[in-house]
């Protein structure tokens, strides 16, 4: 992965206090290469003065540094989604939809939008990586008390399968999380071809969901202490971080496990953070009708 440069408060504050500022960033994070018509390819184009949009010379098709993203049809401020970008990136335990309404002055819908969008961004950034090498698999159990007053496997609390891949020393490196409504084998296979590059060696215990995934070398055997150290960290951490700063109120749960691999996943870029993030929202895709 490049290195980004890193950006400091004070830099964050010089650079992106005006729209037109954060304009031109999201055009050089949307076309770091040049601009290139999505329609026709010629790289030629002139903007529409007063109407914040970029026209291609050639078949005049007309594109603003926010269509097609998780940015469109917005109707707030870019300096207002910078700032809530940089929040939301440098606060290692992220930063709640009530704390950024309050914050940035908004009222508390659009503060959950925008956090709603910024995530969805950052789970389509982290599907472009798969895990390989040796990886850390099991299901955990995430949410408030279970009403049936079950533990484990047998609750009926919100349901998460969560992989973490790690080197040849058990140094951890990437973490995937999916959201799931059973741990069945079928599910675990779906999240195996998904997530996993061929032949991945798989440690996960020996429940029987898992004895027969393909595709993987699997390493099955019956639980002891020590085993599976870094995926059981990661769902220990993650409930810290759910509990935390959300006390435990995720009405979209897969949203918040894509936060908190992406936290994860760059936890060792530092001030980096903010900028990855910014591309990611910059180069997103619109999932909105």
């Amino acid at each position: 992965m490049a290195r980004t440069a890193e950006i400091t408060f004070k830099e964050f504050r010089r650079r992106y206090n005006t729209e037109d500022a954060c304009r031109a960033e999201l055009f050089r994070l949307r076309f770091p290469n040049g601009f290139v018509c999505p329609k026709c390819g010629c790289v030629e184009y002139y903007p529409v003065h007063g109407r914040n949009i970029y026209q291609c010379r050639s078949c005049r098709h007309q594109i603003s540094v926010t269509a097609g993203t998780v940015m469109r049809r917005t109707h707030l401020p870019l300096t207002l989604w910078f700032w809530a970008i940089y929040l939301c990136a440098t606060d290692k335990r992220g930063i709640s939809a009530v704390q950024l309404s309050r914050t940035l002055g908004i009222c508390y819908d659009s503060a959950w939008h925008l956090l709603d969008r910024i995530r969805t961004a950052m789970g389509q950034r982290d599907e472009k990586y798969l895990l390989s090498g040796i990886v850390e698999l099991d299901d955990g159990y995430v949410g408030g008390p279970s009403h049936n007053g079950k533990r484990g496997r047998g609750t009926d609390k919100a349901k998460i399968v969560v992989a973490v891949s790690k080197t040849a020393n058990s140094a951890p490196l990437f973490a995937r999380m999916k959201a799931v409504d059973n741990v069945q084998g079928k599910t675990l296979q779906e999240i195996i071809d998904q997530y996993f590059v061929p032949k991945t060696k798989v440690e996960c215990d020996s429940y029987k969901s898992y004895l027969n995934l393909e595709g993987v070398e699997l390493n099955a055997k019956k639980y002891e202490t020590d085993d599976l150290h870094w995926v059981h960290k990661a769902i220990s951490n993650l409930k810290a971080f759910l509990q935390g700063t959300y006390h435990g109120r995720c009405t979209k749960l897969q949203a918040y496990l894509d936060e908190y691999c992406f936290r994860f996943n760059r936890r060792m870029t530092g001030n980096q953070i903010f900028l990855r993030l910014t591309r990611a929202v910059a180069t997103s895709c619109s999932v909105l009708s």
